[in-house]
């Protein structure tokens, strides 16, 4: 008798296409096509300024892209950041934004917020559903701490914990919205070693649990060593997507690193020119 063992569907978890994303007359991102499926970790690599961040911000609605579309579980998102992280999409930044004077779990507690159904006035008076609802979400925050190693922390200031462990709550708080997709945004920059290994097994941990990782590194061996399929952005554009013994090998993502031209690159000057735009745009949204 022969057994068959059939294997686990896989599920277009995100479907980014031909994302293009302009500032004014400069294009920070173009073109851009790429999935993420369910089980998958992914990684985005490129030199700086080669669109990265801005290509995360298209998919979380901080920007909403000049052309293309972004879906996620075959819904085409609005370019709302409570509404996409509402979807089932959330991320963490290059630049830890946790609440300093708020304690550990308190921190982790905000991030249930989109998951929470009880209004104002069950708020207000201190309804039974909303006091069950409370309990919910701290038991739900103190597992999501236990997760990520920061249970005894709970009740400590964000802002004392070493910066290794800043970045695993700002995971954990991510996590509590309960995403199917989680992005990450540089997650061992500023690591030592020790620390690095220790987030690698954690985001192994969390796509063990079914939530599929898009995520954005420097460290070219951590992400070598972690995602299933590896694409490259230079300038905006994605010149390479695979394996990766596949993408390391290839010239165009050599010559990238090695800062060796390759036939097509725009030169440093309009790399710079797209990342004054940018900033320029970020400094206008704050300042509305």
């Amino acid at each position: 008798m022969t057994t068959t063992t059939t294997a686990p569907a896989t599920t277009t978890v995100l479907d980014a296409s031909g994302v293009t994303m302009r500032f004014g007359g400069l294009t920070a991102v173009r073109d851009v096509d790429l999935t993420v499926n369910t089980g998958e970790i992914v990684g985005l690599i490129g030199p700086n300024g080669a669109g990265k961040t801005t290509f995360f911000n298209c998919l979380t609605g901080l920007y909403v892209p000049t052309e293309g579309k972004v879906a996620y579980k075959g819904t085409v998102l609005p370019p709302k950041p409570h509404l996409v992280t509402q979807a089932g999409i959330a991320r963490t930044f290059q630049n830890i934004r946790l609440f300093a004077n708020m304690t550990v779990l308190e921190n982790v507690l905000v991030g249930r917020h989109t998951r929470t159904k009880e209004g104002l006035w069950s708020a207000l008076l201190r309804l039974p559903g909303f006091r069950r609802a409370e309990e919910t979400s701290r038991e739900r925050a103190m597992e999501l701490l236990e997760f990520t190693g920061l249970a005894a922390k709970a009740d400590h200031l964000a802002r004392n914990l070493p910066y290794g462990e800043q970045r695993k709550l700002e995971i954990a708080r991510a996590l509590a919205s309960e995403p199917g997709l989680l992005l990450l945004d540089e997650p061992t920059a500023g690591m030592n070693p020790q620390e690095t290994r220790a987030a690698e097994e954690l985001i192994f941990a969390i796509r063990d649990k079914g939530i599929a990782v898009l995520v954005i590194e420097h460290d070219i061996r951590f992400i070598m060593n972690l995602c299933d399929r590896v694409a490259v952005l230079v300038q905006g554009e994605k010149i390479v997507e695979g394996p990766a013994e596949v993408v390391q090998a290839d010239e165009r993502v050599i010559a990238a690193y090695l800062g060796t031209p390759f036939e097509g690159e725009p030169g440093a000057a309009e790399a710079a020119e797209v990342e004054a735009a940018e900033a320029h745009s970020t400094t206008e949204g704050d300042d509305k």
